[in-house]
């Protein structure tokens, strides 16, 4: 992700805007805040009307009746004005605070499902800790402004301006004086604003580094640890932590010298308005009432100042957050649904797979063919296997068949349809996919594999457990289907895992599976009854299996050699051992080996 410094000023000018369509569905529950919101400024601006009528009707009576009664009436109305205050101030308390909770969640939401929709592509330049950054301390940092922070700082402006409009009205000359002194301190006060901003977007961006460095060590940790880079890793998060330490004091100190600067320069014209008023009274030419009245609207409008000017800074910090997730939402995935779908033809048998001179480069690595003009057809119900060295292109193929990423050239058709025609969930729909590193997520047996078919019934999910022979270790858990496997299944071995996920794909039982070496984690007896699980799950449906153990392959109906993107080689292990070329290289380093480990 670009920093501050290089993004274009129209894009720090966007500032919050980005959280308009957020707050646009709640127009009703804004309008009813605004409103108790509005009513608790006005009521708080009726309080010194009520201080002055009490100064000037109480202690001007000469009888003493006549005084305590006027007394009592304003003691009344100023108890009626607290008691107004205290009720407006409450609505726009729940009102503003439930609108900060709801447009976080959604923001966090959305910006969450539209990283999900990104392809791999994104995830190679942005950092998985990064984004999780941006969807919990960002987000909570724009709840503090919506559900507080701009609340009170429209309070406060309304009081502020209100107070202004009364002394204006009340002492003109005075507080012309008073406001030429204003516009002075204002472009001092937009000078630190923009720098607060830029400090803070800086400030959010070295957080994000912290949570980048942390998540990738905490998945690896064992490798750290395998490797005694504890205080390595140590030093480089505390490295990571200093630079936010840093530049968040720097933010800090700048936001401080804002507050200083706007408070001081507000109180010192406020003091000069309300020495002169005390002048006037000296004069004869206001009542004391009239000048309490003056020195409560003047606190009040120093009051409004202050707060703005940290509300200022809160929002100045919010933005810097905003437009992070204005990022992140903006960013468009080059994998997309078409306009206009086509429908995937239903087949029986399996699907029918055509690869047609199919180019692809891989966008950090655009010098590189990662496939290079292949082409191949697998018929319904075939099962091929892909071979090859390290690099020569295997799991590209899986990745464009699911379009995870699309070819620069060439065409692959599902059934006949192009696959860019289909729409990604109908493609991805009839796929299976066993993948060589089984993901367990952090949920119970049973929803792990009900997450190839959510709709599934209990009895439909234990028959795809049995039938990848996953039931018998899943029932000696402490609490069977129900147990709890822990953070990408801590709980399991290898090979239980990847049965785990054997089972997930069985359930989702689609017409085309990809299994990518499927059985790598599995012990010798368990590699052979899954394996004869994989070949009942074959059964009417189109495979394709890349292998690495070329043991596991040798049934397939065909064996497709690939080397540095191309197609090398096709036919039965029979055949491409007696041809002698790479496939006989690789099985005679393959069996070679195994031989000279039994000998």
């Amino acid at each position: 992700m670009s920093s501050t410094s290089d993004r274009p000023a129209s894009k720090q000018a966007r500032s919050l805007s980005g959280l308009v369509p957020f707050l646009r569905p709640y127009r009703g529950r804004i309008a009813v805040a605004l409103i108790t919101l509005l009513l608790a400024a006005l009521a708080t601006l009726a309080f010194p009307l009520a201080l002055r009528g009490l100064i000037d009707a109480g202690f001007g009576a000469s009888n003493p009746g006549e005084r305590l009664m006027a007394l009592r009436e304003h003691f009344l109305a100023m108890f009626g004005v607290g008691a107004a205050l205290g009720v407006f101030s409450a609505s726009r308390f729940y009102m503003v605070t439930w609108l900060g909770e709801r447009v976080t969640a959604d923001l966090r939401n959305a910006v969450y499902g539209h990283v999900l929709r990104q392809s791999p592509e994104f995830f190679e330049t942005t950092q998985t800790g990064e984004v999780l950054s941006r969807i919990t301390t960002d987000t909570t940092v724009v709840q503090t402004v919506v559900g507080s922070s701009l609340s009170m700082g429209l309070r406060n402006t309304v009081m502020g301006i209100g107070a202004l409009v009364m002394l204006v009205v009340t002492n003109p000359y005075v507080m012309g004086q008073v406001l030429g002194i204003l516009v002075l301190i204002v472009a001092p006060a937009l000078y630190f604003g923009r720098r607060v901003r830029k400090l803070s977007r800086a400030s959010q961006d070295r957080v994000a580094d912290t949570s980048a460095i942390a998540a990738e060590v905490l998945n690896a940790v064992t490798v750290v640890q395998s490797y005694t880079q504890e205080r390595a890793e140590s030093e480089r998060f505390s490295a990571a932590s200093e630079a936010a330490f840093d530049t968040a004091r720097k933010r800090t100190k700048v936001r401080s010298f804002l507050v200083a600067f706007i408070i001081t320069a507000v109180f010192g014209a406020m003091l000069w308005g309300l020495y002169q008023g005390t002048q006037a009274v000296i004069a004869g030419n206001i009542s004391a009432g009239h000048l309490g009245q003056t020195v409560v609207y003047v606190t009040l409008l120093v009051s409004s100042v202050a707060v703005l000017a940290e509300v200022w800074g809160d929002v100045l910090r919010a933005a810097g957050a905003t437009e992070r997730l204005v990022e992140l939402m903006e960013a468009r995935s080059p994998v997309a649904d078409p306009p206009s779908p086509v429908a995937l033809p239903a087949t029986t048998g399996g699907s029918r797979v055509e690869f047609d001179r199919i180019a692809f480069h891989y966008p950090s690595r655009p010098q590189t063919a990662a496939l290079d003009g292949l082409s191949l057809t697998v018929a319904p119900g075939e099962t091929v296997a892909l071979v090859g060295p390290s690099g020569a292109g295997k799991t590209t193929v899986f990745q464009l068949l699911l379009r995870f990423y699309d070819a620069q050239s060439g065409e692959i058709r599902l059934n006949g349809v192009p696959t860019q025609q289909l729409s990604l969930a109908d493609l991805r729909a009839s796929v299976g996919l066993v993948p060589q590193d089984s993901v367990i997520f952090s949920t119970t047996a049973m929803e792990n594999i009900r997450y190839g078919r959510p709709n599934a019934t209990d009895d439909e999910v234990i028959a795809a457990a049995k039938a990848a022979f996953a039931d018998d270790f899943i029932r000696a858990l402490p609490e069977g289907y129900a147990s709890f496997l822990g953070e990408r299944g801590v709980r399991l071995s290898g090979g239980q895992r990847q049965r785990i996920s054997i089972a997930r794909a069985m359930l989702k039982n689609p017409p085309l599976l990809l299994l990518d070496e499927a059985t790598s984690a599995l012990d010798a007896e368990s590699e052979r009854v899954v394996q004869a699980a994989l070949e009942a799950a074959m059964q009417h449906r189109t495979t394709l299996v890349i292998a690495h153990r070329l043991a596991t392959i040798q049934k397939a109906d065909r064996i497709v050699v690939l080397e540095a993107g191309r197609i090398v080689d096709i036919g039965r292990h029979d055949e491409l051992v007696a041809r002698g070329g790479l496939y006989a290289k690789l099985a005679a380093m393959q069996f070679g080996l195994q031989d000279g480990a039994q000998d």
